[in-house]
């Protein structure tokens, strides 16, 4: 296997390959290295007819020793703009998308790996240690963790995701809603959560009794009501029996129900993606009946004005709010 980075003699062979008239997919070949390794280490050195082996592996080696000093270090003012966005819990890519679309200075702009590398290298960041604990997973690696299993129990009248309108799946059509509860300390607590599809918008449902289903019924029932009617159009659920009175929330809303498969939580993958980032907000071992709205209202307001990737780095906000508006 090849090192990390090239040595004397690869990049001879390199050469050689040049003079030989041979393209940078053959050379990579011969080495046993990508094709943009061949064309960067090219590209950086002259291009393919000034390239040579020797002076190639002075630059690099130059380059290697150059004191490398972090943006973030030395612009204070992109520094503390980076730490609010994290303290409002904002990932790395958001941060440095939100600055391109922002700011055409390239001082003023840092890649999202640059900011990890400032949050997990010991003594290289100008960002504080305590920024890690905002991140999604608030630790510097994952951990797998094992889910409970739910033992799936049989709900009266169910239509499984099955036999849902294959318009809900590509979500170009607004107004389909994923739902689910998000469990507090011991099990004795709950929030309900409500995701659109197309937009990512969040709704927090304060359920600070209990979840039998004509709470949760009467609950999600109230957050529905308020919507325009062209947003209205379905909510699937797993098969938890929080969810047993659908027939009769889809008579007081018009929403139809829809129940994925037992043990299936990608079936409802916008809504799984919502949950782990509440986690931020409601750990696990919290208790969720002391959250007041306020709090659950809050906590929505800040997802629903993150920018996000798959809305061309709009937020859910606004997307939502111009089909609110364009809704009759």
């Amino acid at each position: 296997m090849p090192g990390a980075r090239l040595c004397l003699e690869e990049r001879e062979r390199i050469s050689r390959g040049l003079a030989g008239g041979h393209s940078f997919v053959e050379i990579g070949k011969h080495l046993g290295r990508p094709t943009s390794t061949v064309s960067r280490e090219v590209g950086r050195n002259g291009g393919a007819h000034r390239y040579r082996a020797v002076s190639a592996h002075r630059a690099a080696r130059r380059r290697a020793r150059r004191p490398k000093i972090r943006k973030l270090v030395t612009h204070h003012k992109l520094a503390r703009l980076v730490a609010y966005k994290l303290k409002r819990r904002w990932s790395p890519q958001q941060i440095a998308a939100y600055l391109r679309e922002r700011y055409a200075e390239p001082h003023k702009r840092v890649s999202h790996e640059t900011i990890y590398q400032c949050l997990y290298l010991q003594g290289r960041g100008g960002l504080r240690a305590e920024l890690r604990k905002a991140l999604r997973t608030g630790r510097a690696q994952r951990r797998p963790t094992d889910r409970e299993r739910k033992t799936p129990v049989r709900i009266p009248e169910m239509v499984l995701i099955s036999e849902r309108p294959a318009e809900i799946e590509d979500r170009a059509v607004p107004g389909h809603w994923e739902g689910d509860l998000i469990i507090g300390k011991d099990s004795k607590s709950q929030v309900g959560t409500l995701v659109e599809r197309s937009t990512r918008f969040v709704m927090l449902v304060r359920l600070p009794h209990d979840r039998a289903a004509h709470t949760v019924r009467k609950a999600i029932t109230r957050k529905i009501t308020h919507l325009p009617q062209a947003l209205k159009r379905s909510l699937t659920w797993d098969q938890g029996t929080e969810m047993a009175e659908h027939a009769r929330f889809t008579v007081a809303t018009g929403v139809p129900v829809y129940f994925c498969d037992p043990r299936s939580p990608w079936q409802r993958g916008t809504n799984e993606n919502t949950n782990g980032l509440l986690r931020q907000y409601l750990p696990h071992g919290t208790d969720l009946s002391s959250v007041s709205n306020y709090q659950l209202n809050r906590i929505a307001h800040e997802l629903n004005t993150r920018p996000r990737q798959t809305l061309g780095w709009m937020t859910p906000a606004q997307k939502f709010a111009q089909l609110v508006a364009s809704a009759p």
